[in-house]
């Protein structure tokens, strides 16, 4: 049978896999479950399977597809440097065509998502129900994921203005990627993103047309749905010199919008732009007076963007002395709306990583990206404060 469409995987891209193994043993659910069809070499053996025809497109394909985190390690290790993670996006689509789920997915992932009186509604029932304590009634991983979220109740929403000037001589406009769930749980990074920026000596727009970046229906096969919403932002952020994302999945989603529709967004990290700022002194250091701060690197920041330097020099410039949580970087089982779909798995995982955190002995673990946040709160203890790294450095700033 093969690929239903003419965007299905490569066997090029495919057959460069030597099948040497080297990325198994950094493959999270391979270390979970020992098989090999949980493995990257195992599910490219499946592709090229279904791609000559001698597989078929069917549910066993879709779940060993969907069983994938998604977290990219295998690609760091690979000496053939498969590209992996756009394989998986694009055989998900097949199956998802195949399937006659695109639609289905495209409007869960895509239009629902970008409601913002969806997300508004959704948000003041999440900080109703935080406030009474409903929340440890909600079993399974609905209700570990939504026990993550940061406390919302009583919290006052201040919109984020379209243009925010600089302090001093401006260098560049810059674009801010609001996001969906970033700008309704994750004001607080936002406002130190915006902060930092303007110290920096950047002007700061967030247009008021951007949508969501498309990772999440990306991800669930959702291609036709991602690549609207790339056309929407490639049209919203014309007139910025860069777009600033503060979401790790994000950044990592709109540097690939070259590739997902032919047209390149130029994007930076948001902890890129500050250690940048603190390295020609743009941005002040401050005395290592902080004590330590653990760093968990989420897999779409240090896998898909290959940033680690950044946040460890921002926290740095802080006064803290950072500590890397686990220094083979597995992931913590988050990965979007995997914990969802793999409840089990997300809570082995992310129990692992909590146990790696208390093994630091740190009060203070700063990651980059709002997924990995959630995780980590679901399951280290209530003591434990979890921040991005630029807003630990913006609270240096301004006690300073």
């Amino acid at each position: 049978m093969g690929w239903v469409t003419d965007r299905g995987p490569s066997r090029a891209e495919i057959g460069a896999c030597i099948q040497c193994g080297i990325c198994v043993p950094h493959c999270p659910t391979f270390r979970l479950t020992g098989r090999e069809d949980a493995s990257p070499r195992g599910r490219l053996a499946a592709m090229a399977a279904v791609a000559d025809g001698i597989a078929p497109l069917d549910g066993t394909f879709a779940e060993m597809l969907s069983f994938c985190l998604g977290c990219r390690a295998c690609e760091v290790a690979c000496p053939s440097l498969v590209p992996y993670g756009r394989l998986l996006e694009a055989a998900r689509e097949e199956v998802a065509v195949a399937n006659r789920t695109s639609v289905i997915r495209g409007a869960v992932w895509g239009r629902a998502i970008n409601s913002s009186a969806l997300l508004g509604l959704g948000s003041r029932v999440l900080a109703g129900a935080q406030s009474i304590g409903l929340l440890r009634l909600v079993p399974g991983g609905v209700g570990r994921s939504l026990r993550g979220v940061r406390s919302l109740a009583g919290r006052p929403r201040s919109r984020l203005g379209s243009t925010s000037e600089p302090t001093g001589p401006p260098l560049a406009t810059v674009g801010l990627l609001t996001g969906c769930v970033m700008d309704e749980w994750f004001r607080e990074v936002h406002e130190a993103t915006v902060g930092l920026l303007q110290r920096a000596g950047y002007t700061v727009v967030a247009p008021a047309g951007q949508v969501c970046c498309g990772a999440l229906a990306a991800h669930a096969g959702a291609g036709a749905e991602a690549r609207r919403l790339a056309g929407r932002n490639l049209e919203a952020f014309a007139d910025v010199d860069f777009v600033v994302a503060n979401a790790a999945g994000c950044g990592a989603h709109l540097k690939e919008y070259e590739r997902i529709v032919g047209t390149a967004l130029p994007t930076v990290d948001v902890t890129e732009v500050v250690a940048a700022a603190i390295k020609s002194g743009r941005l002040p250091r401050y005395p290592e007076s902080r004590g330590r701060v653990g760093v968990q690197d989420p897999c779409h920041l240090r896998n898909a963007q290959r940033i680690v330097r950044e946040p460890r020099l921002v926290l740095a410039a802080a006064g803290y002395e950072p500590v890397t949580v686990d220094p083979s970087s597995m992931c913590c089982g988050a990965a979007g709306a995997w914990s969802l779909l793999h409840p089990a798995a997300s809570a082995e995982l992310g129990s692992r990583k909590a146990e790696e955190v208390a093994g630091i002995g740190v009060d203070v673990v700063a990651s980059a990206n709002p997924g990995c946040e959630m995780q980590l709160r679901s399951h280290l203890p209530a003591g434990v404060r979890i921040a991005h790294p630029v807003e630990l450095y913006w609270e240096a700033v301004q006690q300073a």
